[in-house]
Parts: C-alpha cells; sequence; structure tokens
C-alpha cells in the first residue's frame, strides 16, 4: 500500500464527442439530453454504425517533424491547450527533467499508416509525409514531451481499454517514489479502421446507440477522444480539489477477451482501490462503470459491484455519450468524475445512464443514474472502473480535499 501526501489531480484539458472543452463536456455530460453518436460508414465501409467521433476543426501541428503528424496527436494538442496555464505553473516551480508524461494509448498514428498502405496499394508509393514512426505507441507521450521541451520520464501504456486508467496509477508511483515532482499524465485514442472493424469481428459491435445494462443491449460503440491531467503534491487553485486516493490493479488471465465471468479480478481490483484509500465502500458516492454494453463485460461487472457495494451505490456507464474511446476511456471517465466531485455540495449531478428500458432482469442489481438524479449526501468520493482484454483491470477512486 502506498503511503504518502496527497497528489492532485488539477483540472483536466478534455476532447470527446460530447465536446472540445471541459467546461462544454460538464454541460453536456450532466444533461445528457441527446444523442452524441454519429452514424458513419467512414471506418466500416458498408456498414453504418454510431461512432463517438471529435468533429470539430482541430489544432495543426506545427512541427516540420512528419512523425509527429498524426489525429491523435491533434487530438492530444486540442486537449494539452486547455491546461497550459497549470503546465507554465508547474515548470515556473519544478525543474524540466522532474516533470514526467505517461499516457495511455491503443491506436498512436494507426489511421495515418492505414492511409499511407491504401496509397501505396494505389498508386505503387506511400504518400510523402508519411512516418513509420507515426504510429509507434510511444509516439503519443513523446509528442507531449516535445511540444513542452520536458526532459522527465517519458512512457506511453498500452493495456487495450484499461491503458487511460493505468497511466495515472503509473503517474502516481513515479511521484511517490520522488522520480517526479509533476507528471501530465491521462489517456488518448483516435478512431481508425482497426478499431472499428477489429470489434466487429469479434462480433461486439451494436449498430445503434449503446445501452449499457439493458435487456436490449447488442454491444458497444466505438469513440475518440483525450484527457490530460497534470498530477503533483501542488494544490490545485480553487475550491474543490481532488486527489487520486487510490487505484487497485489486478490481472485475470482468464482470456484474451472475455473477462473472468467470476468477477474476481474485477472484485480484487476494486477491493485494492479503496484499501490504497483506506475507505470502505459506504465511502464511495458515484460509481463510472466499464460499461461497454457488451453480455459478458456487463454480467461481470454488475455481480462484482454488487458483491462489493449491494444495490445502492449510484452508479452509470457513460459510453453512451462517447463511444468506448478505447485507450482513452479510462482517463475520460476519470475526468467525468473529477467532473462530478467539483460541483457544489448541494447541487451534485450525478452522470445519468442512457438508454430506454430497466436494468437487465438477469444481471445482478445495480442502482443505475436516471436523468437529472442528484447525489443525496455530500460528494467526496468516486470510483471509476477500466477492464480491458486479457483481463486486465484498474479501479480508481477520487476524492475531495477541502
Amino acid at each position: 500500500m502506498i503511503k504518502h501526501k496527497p497528489f492532485y489531480l488539477h483540472k483536466p484539458g478534455m476532447v470527446c464527442s460530447l465536446g472540445k472543452t471541459t467546461e462544454q463536456i460538464a454541460s453536456e455530460l450532466f444533461s445528457a439530453d441527446k444523442n452524441f453518436l454519429v452514424t458513419s460508414e467512414r471506418y466500416s465501409p458498408g456498414k453504418s454504425v454510431p461512432l463517438g467521433m471529435v468533429d470539430d476543426p482541430l489544432p495543426e501541428i506545427e512541427s516540420a517533424d512528419n512523425k509527429l503528424h498524426s489525429r491523435n496527436n491533434q487530438i492530444i494538442l486540442a486537449a494539452l491547450a486547455q491546461i497550459q496555464a497549470q503546465i507554465d505553473r508547474h515548470l515556473s516551480v519544478f525543474p524540466a527533467h522532474r516533470i514526467g508524461v505517461v499516457l495511455g494509448s491503443s491506436t498512436s498514428g494507426i489511421a495515418e499508416a492505414e492511409s499511407a498502405i491504401e496509397a501505396l496499394h494505389k498508386q505503387g508509393d506511400l504518400p510523402t509525409g508519411y512516418d513509420y514512426a507515426q504510429q509507434e505507441i510511444g509516439a503519443p507521450s513523446e509528442f507531449i514531451a516535445r511540444q513542452l521541451h520536458l526532459t522527465g520520464p517519458v512512457q506511453t501504456i498500452s493495456t487495450a481499454c484499461s491503458s487511460g486508467a493505468k497511466a495515472l496509477a503509473s503517474a502516481r508511483r513515479l511521484l511517490a517514489l520522488d522520480i517526479c515532482d509533476a507528471v501530465i499524465c491521462g489517456g488518448a485514442d483516435s478512431l481508425c479502421h482497426l478499431t472499428v472493424n477489429g470489434f466487429m469481428a469479434l462480433e461486439s459491435v451494436s449498430d445503434e446507440p449503446c445501452v449499457p445494462f439493458k435487456a436490449e443491449r447488442k454491444g458497444i460503440n466505438i469513440g475518440e477522444g483525450a484527457c490530460l491531467f497534470v498530477m503533483s503534491s501542488l494544490e490545485p487553485e480553487g475550491p474543490h480539489k481532488v486527489t487520486l486516493a487510490g487505484a487497485g490493479e489486478t490481472s485475470d488471465a482468464h482470456h484474451i477477451s472475455a473477462p473472468d465471468p467470476t468477477a474476481d479480478g474485477a472484485l480484487r481490483a476494486m477491493q485494492r482501490a479503496l484499501e490504497e484509500a483506506e475507505l470502505s465502500p459506504s465511502d464511495i458516492g458515484y460509481i463510472n462503470l466499464h460499461g461497454t454494453a457488451t453480455r459478458q463485460n456487463d454480467q461481470m461487472e454488475s455481480l462484482a459491484v454488487h458483491t462489493l457495494f449491494g444495490s445502492a451505490t449510484p452508479c452509470s456507464s457513460t459510453k453512451a455519450l462517447t463511444g468506448h474511446t478505447l485507450g482513452a476511456a479510462g482517463a475520460l471517465e476519470a475526468g467525468f468524475c473529477w467532473l462530478t466531485l467539483n460541483q457544489p455540495e448541494d447541487h451534485v449531478l450525478l452522470p445519468p445512464q442512457m438508454g430506454d428500458g430497466d436494468l437487465d432482469s438477469e444481471l445482478s442489481p445495480i442502482s443505475l443514474v436516471n436523468q437529472g438524479e442528484r447525489s443525496a449526501s455530500p460528494l467526496h468520493y468516486a470510483l471509476s472502473n477500466s477492464f480491458a482484454f486479457g483481463g486486465n483491470n484498474i479501479a480508481l477512486v477520487l476524492g475531495v480535499n477541502e
């Protein structure tokens, strides 16, 4: 168990289908009064599926170095711009070699590689501007370090759908071990043919907006986005000071893609996160569920949550709003918990569970949040689950230090 002073998560920079700024995303997250997914066959020719797309224009990357040019890095740049003031504040206190970068991603610049291969087949040559390094998994973190002239540790974590959450846990370890004074951490993933068609090959993609935990669910929707935090012991400005209070990580070693139906690994991840935060299940006021809307994941997760928390703790899956943003999902959903905790105590709206219909009666009973539902008591702690292929599980506890 890690014992240390509080490590704060400063206000995040966020980009996803809900909007291009943290403020816009917060407004849409808690109202959730429309469908934010776009039905398109852009990444699945001949078959239209709902996607969580970032439709707003993205900033241009000004470097002449071709390997930095990718849509993934453009999404990162849009999120990074939102936290530049925080980064400048930390650079005024800490040297560049004591500030690290840890990101989660699963696609990096694969979309650019897809376009290059298509051009190669059509024209017989790779296009000008293509660089293999665009798709290297380390590229997103290296891009941030180069943009900000940072010389501390730089790494990208790629554990599929738990990558973004694991980046936060890894960043906290760098701080606890006194390797860094601050870490820019989070996750980013962009849409590409590889992921959309890969999940379609697994027969996991719904041709309608997903409805996690509902009886009529048919599978996931894929999305893109980014969420970046500055994590440090430097106290944030503003009334609410959110910390990463606990993290629990486990591995099922059950199956390459299917979760362990006993929910043992997921349950232990949540238990370890609570132990690190020195909390009991009753201290958690909201759970952001992994909630992919696949039959196996929802069955496993509802069992794990019910076993530990019972059926009263408010919870929801926000993937119906954003799509499953893969390597970014764990960070983005931790960002949603951050936004939830950063509301006035007497008016805490909870992220609602989208979709008509009741909880699937075959699932373990859990308390899905209704639209407009508020926390019944002051909210001090929220938990966020991320579960990935290979049984790669993580649970994060975010808390408020007043």
